[in-house]
């Protein structure tokens, strides 16, 4: 399947409501969708599955919203696995550095509110970049990170203009910009304590996987590269995909015998 092909895929499913929505602020964006499993779900008996708190990608703008993992997250419900899809504040909508960084950590700890289940925090793209961010805030509740495709290395997206220069809208203009770009940086800043699983198609467009390659090298105690030969951007975090059942093979607790 050829990138463009990975996109269509995806971006062609049709979003799936959740069965509710919480807000952890006054602003729209401020919300997570919960989706739950149902009696009979994927998940074996008395091997009740983590709370996976999803983020999306987009490069962080506002045109792009949680809906296209909608799917995603009802998939991933319907193997056993309770799913808490956030929504954050994003650029062109209110967002930006820090606002978007502090709204995703305002939501994990909404979703995370039963501090006895395990919490996986999946992000895609621009959400793997953030769920990196998230997972080493002192206190976090995340106790793993899968990064799918993530903006793993913000300095080297940066110099490389990824998306028209994504990164430099993220992190705003004027004096200050290289502080506010190292404060950003997972490379820099990796989670302690918390292991790291990272997914990246060898045919990423959208997302080099050197980026991913170069996280790795920065953190190997804590972090698993699986690279995913002849996947693109798109396919891992697309239902029914041989990359979506690596994930899930990484998120599914196994089953009880």
């Amino acid at each position: 399947m050829s990138a463009a092909d990975e996109e269509t895929a995806l971006l062609g499913l049709a979003p799936v409501a959740p069965d509710r929505t919480v807000a952890y602020g006054p602003h729209p964006d401020q919300v997570v969708d919960l989706y739950g499993p149902r009696p009979g779900d994927g998940a074996g008996a008395g091997a009740p599955g983590p709370l996976v708190v999803l983020l999306h990608g987009g490069f962080w703008r506002a045109a792009y919203d949680r809906r296209h993992l909608s799917p995603l997250a009802a998939a991933l419900a319907g193997q056993g696995l309770p799913v808490a899809l956030a929504e954050y504040r994003r650029v062109g909508g209110g967002g930006g550095a820090p606002r978007t960084f502090e709204d995703v950590a305002a939501a994990v700890e909404a979703a995370a509110d039963d501090r006895r289940r395990e919490v996986v925090l999946v992000g895609h793209s621009a959400g793997g970049h953030l769920a990196l961010l998230a997972a080493a805030r002192p206190g976090t509740p995340v106790r793993r990170v899968i990064a799918v495709s993530p903006v793993a290395d913000l300095a080297r997206a940066h110099e490389l203009g990824l998306s028209d220069g994504a990164v430099a809208e993220l992190l705003g203009p004027g004096p200050g910009f290289a502080a506010r770009l190292a404060a950003a940086d997972p490379v820099r800043r990796p989670p302690a304590g918390v292991p790291v699983t990272i997914l990246h198609g060898t045919d990423d467009p959208d997302v080099p996987p050197d980026l991913s390659r170069r996280y790795a090298a920065a953190s190997p105690a804590t972090t698993t590269l699986r690279e995913l030969p002849g996947v693109g951007h798109y396919a891992p975090v697309t239902p029914g995909t041989a990359g979506f059942a690596v994930l899930l093979s990484l998120l599914r607790p196994p089953r009880s015998t």
